[in-house]
């Protein structure tokens, strides 16, 4: 199985005033596609930073990462975004929807950056809608949603664009248990069935079980178990 995003001597430094703060140090990773890894840690160990750039939303202070083969380190503003757009679907704790829109409104918003018609946007949206179970829920507003059922319209709106990979942030954080096993299931099925590679950062373990494997970081670095 080939490495989808490969990662090598990452380290990333966020300047504070005068202080410099190193919140990665050297990190190098492979992750195969069809993975689905979970990255666990104290708060403040750099998995979010982590997934941030894995994703593409920040870029590293030194090393390399590539993604699909592209060095996504070496893009600039621009080119970033557009392959974010292309390459990435996002999930967080907090499901960002537009309050006065629609679930399927709300799963369109991606495609509007693209050159597809108005009923081929509503089509996939219909589509990515009947994939997390929600085709009956279209024309509800986020309020008229319980938060599982937001979740996956965020997860719905993650996927219109057919991403290889998916990078989620706590996306069970906000949850009961019902919904959190909910929405683990549909990651599951879009891991295995639709062949997405995931990787989630998370603090609950009963998450990561969910994953096909979970990796350690503590103080900015890999390390093999929890310690």
């Amino acid at each position: 199985m080939s490495a989808l995003v490969e990662i090598r001597d990452l380290s990333k430094a966020y300047t504070r005033g005068r202080q410099t703060v190193e919140v990665l140090h050297h990190v190098t990773l492979d992750i195969n596609e069809g993975d689905f890894l979970a990255l666990m840690g104290p708060s403040g160990s750099g998995k979010t930073t982590l997934l941030n750039l894995i994703g593409g939303l920040d870029s590293p202070s030194s090393g390399s990462i590539s993604v699909a083969g592209t060095r996504i380190d070496q893009l600039g503003g621009t080119a970033l975004a557009k392959w974010r757009a292309a390459h990435v679907g996002f999930i967080f704790q907090f499901y960002n929807l537009l309050p006065m829109l629609s679930a399927q409104k709300n799963v369109e918003v991606p495609l509007l950056l693209t050159k597809l018609s108005a009923a081929q946007r509503r089509q996939n949206a219909k589509i990515a809608l009947q994939l997390v179970n929600l085709a009956d829920r279209a024309a509800h507003k986020p309020a008229e949603l319980s938060g599982g059922q937001q979740q996956r319209v965020a997860i719905a709106r993650a996927i219109i664009s057919d991403p290889a990979l998916l990078v989620c942030d706590e996306p069970t954080g906000d949850l009961d248990r019902q919904s959190a096993e909910e929405v683990l299931g549909l990651l599951q099925v879009l891991n295995r069935e639709q062949g997405k590679t995931i990787v989630m950062v998370t603090h609950d373990p009963k998450a990561a079980d969910h994953a096909s494997h979970t990796l350690h970081l503590e103080k900015g670095s890999l390390v093999e178990s929890p310690p």
